[in-house]
Parts: C-alpha cells; sequence; structure tokens
C-alpha cells in the first residue's frame, strides 16, 4: 500500500501555501468521499492537507444585508441545525437534512461537498435554487463565482490547483418566497438522490410574481429548468403547474445510471417538479 503524508496547517494561509509549493497534494476535511477512494486505490496522494485543525473555517454567520456566510469546514450537520439557516434558508435546511444519515451529515464539509462535485448530491440544487456563490481563496487573492458557474460537470470543478473552497455564500432571501426540495430515491432514504427539486416561487394576490426550479442528480450539474420571470403574471392553478412540469421535463437531459435510465428520470422530473409546485402553491412549501 502507497504510503503518504499527512500535513496539518493552522490557518488558510498556510494551508494554501502547502498547496502552491507541493506536488501530488489533496486536501481532506470530513473525508467522507475522498477515504472511500483512497481505500479503493482510485486515487492516493502523496500528501494529505487535514484541514480540520484550521480554526472558525466551519464558522456559519448571517444577517440581513449581507445574507448567509458558511464556512467550508461546516459540516451538513451543521448547516442544516443552524438557527439562521432554519429560519432564513428552510429549503437549504431540507436540503441538508435529507443527505445520506446522521453519522455522513455530522462528516461531511460543504466545502468538499461542493469541491468533489458529486452529481448525486442533494444540496447543490438547493443553493443553485437559492443564487449562492463560493468564495476561492489561494496565497494572493480570493474570488467569488457563482456556484452555478464553480459546478462545471462531474466531479468538475472551477476550483484552481492552489485554492480552497474557504465559504459559501448566501444571498439575503426575497419576501414571499415559497419554496421545497423533494429528494426521490430508488432505494432507502439514505441512498443518493435519483433526482431532486429545488422549487421557489413568489407570488402575489394568487399570480405567479417568479418561480425558479433547479434540477439536481440527473445530469452532471443542477439543470435550472425555470427561472426568474420567465412565467411571471400567471395565475397559480393547476394549468400554470402543470405547464412548469412540462416545461421542466423538456429541459433536462438525464444520463443513464444505475439509479435509472435517461427517460425514467425524465418522466420522473415531470412527476416531481409538479408535487413540488403544488406543495409552493398550496402552501405546504417553505415561507
Amino acid at each position: 500500500m502507497r504510503r503518504f503524508e499527512i500535513r496539518e496547517p493552522k490557518s488558510i494561509h498556510e494551508a494554501c501555501r502547502i498547496l502552491a509549493e507541493e506536488e501530488d497534494v489533496k486536501l481532506i476535511a470530513g473525508g467522507t468521499a475522498l477515504l472511500i477512494l483512497i481505500k479503493q486505490g482510485l486515487f492516493v496522494p502523496k500528501t494529505l492537507i487535514n484541514l480540520k485543525k484550521i480554526k472558525d473555517a466551519g464558522e456559519i454567520t448571517y444577517n440581513h444585508q449581507d445574507g448567509l456566510r458558511v464556512g467550508g469546514l461546516a459540516t451538513i450537520y451543521d448547516i442544516e441545525s443552524a438557527p439562521a439557516v432554519r429560519e432564513h434558508y428552510p429549503l437549504l435546511a431540507q436540503a441538508c437534512h435529507v443527505v445520506a444519515n446522521i453519522r455522513i451529515r455530522n462528516m461531511a464539509t460543504v466545502g468538499g461537498n461542493l469541491a468533489h462535485a458529486d452529481y448525486q448530491s442533494d444540496p447543490p440544487a438547493a443553493l443553485v435554487a437559492l443564487d449562492a456563490r463560493v468564495e476561492l481563496t489561494n496565497r494572493n487573492q480570493v474570488r467569488i463565482v457563482k456556484l452555478a458557474d464553480f459546478l462545471i460537470g462531474m466531479y468538475e470543478t472551477g476550483l484552481e490547483q492552489d485554492e480552497l473552497l474557504t465559504a459559501l455564500l448566501v444571498p439575503p432571501p426575497a419576501p414571499n418566497f415559497r419554496d421545497t426540495y423533494l429528494k426521490f430515491t430508488t432505494g432507502s432514504s439514505e441512498d443518493r438522490p435519483c433526482a431532486g427539486i429545488a422549487a421557489r416561487v413568489q407570488s402575489s394576490n394568487g399570480l405567479c410574481e417568479e418561480v425558479r426550479v433547479v434540477v439536481g442528480a440527473v445530469s452532471p450539474t443542477p439543470v435550472v429548468v425555470m427561472d426568474q420571470n420567465s412565467m411571471s403574471g400567471k395565475k397559480l392553478t393547476g394549468d400554470w403547474i402543470e405547464e412548469v412540469a412540462s416545461k421542466a421535463e423538456a429541459a433536462v437531459d438525464p444520463i443513464d445510471d444505475l439509479r435509472g435510465t435517461a427517460d425514467y428520470k425524465r418522466r420522473l422530473v415531470k412527476v416531481l417538479v409538479r408535487r413540488a409546485l403544488t406543495a409552493c402553491v398550496t402552501g405546504e412549501g417553505h415561507r
């Protein structure tokens, strides 16, 4: 078995320095994804950088002006249980709550989840629906990138070799929105999603002001199938829901995998979008 060295930096700057100066380096935080790859022999780096010793790197803060900031080392459970998230971003809390099981949620970090870019994951669809951004840091600069642009493909992101994903940034919630996240698995409730739907509807006097639907886990990256004002001004009726659901079915380009064929997933998307929008319109969704 190939041996590797473990480095334990005490600061973001020190971690970035190691990334920039050494070769064949991999970051580890919760390790729920990386350790599986190492045990299977698919990837064994020369050096592992353990980020857990970096103080306050998982802090979660919120204010009405800037919105939510989640440190990259915050665990999925930290996010789902944070009072600010539960109050102001229930869609995100809901998506985090259905990730795997409590053991995984207590270990897996949001930074690792997003940087790993596993398409069969729950948080990305909800975060794209919330227009989230990621903070990427190296020794010389910090840059902010929209999550939808950061997630390039299956296990592929816009993260440079010398960068850390140091924070997740979510803008302040808009008023009069109802939203929900629906996860469907072909196995147990702890399984990876076959499809995940994040739906948000803003309405006034029974009319749609804005709707956003993001489909996750069926394609290499989350798919925004309905965005902003494309259905604005229409009555929130069953016909409206069916129209949006049909548009979602037509917009996705699913991939075949162990959890279903592309055709199966396309039909599933229509059903789940219909259910998610119905929950938002009837008041069952989060406000």
